[in-house]
């Protein structure tokens, strides 16, 4: 499914942040975890962070995890409220450079291993670029 909106994509220079959103119109619940993927064109999708949305995780709503590329630099946070995702990116380095996507997962698993067959609801994604 094809059901979030993502936005806060574009350029940025190395060392700089970016904020990106990802919103659920027309839904109230999206899964047991949210989390954002990037992925270059020729490499496989790589799962960046995931936080719990639910109970049933085995982890207490709000519990994040991050891959070690971006652990430390990116921050996942999600207002349940209004049915939003955020990936706030600090200290942008030319690696980072990707179509960036936002997904639910309807999967108890879905902290461990942030993998893309664990979730079945994204959006279409939103370009990000790191200039030198």
């Amino acid at each position: 499914r094809m059901d979030l909106v993502e936005s806060g994509g574009g350029s940025v220079q190395a060392g700089g942040s970016l904020r990106l959103s990802c919103a659920a119109p027309g839904l109230s619940y999206v899964g047991y975890c949210m989390a954002w993927f990037r992925q270059v064109s020729g490499k496989e999708r790589e799962g960046l962070a995931a936080i719990t949305t639910q109970v049933g995780t085995g982890r207490p709503i709000g519990t994040e995890s991050y891959a070690d590329p971006v652990q430390g630099r990116f921050t996942i946070s999600r207002d349940n409220a209004q049915n939003t995702l955020t990936l706030q990116m600090n200290n942008l380095i030319p690696e980072d450079p990707a179509m960036y996507s936002c997904a639910g997962a309807a999967r108890r698993d879905c902290l461990q291993h942030i993998m893309s067959s664990k979730y079945n609801i994204w959006g279409q994604g939103t370009q990000v670029t790191v200039s030198t």
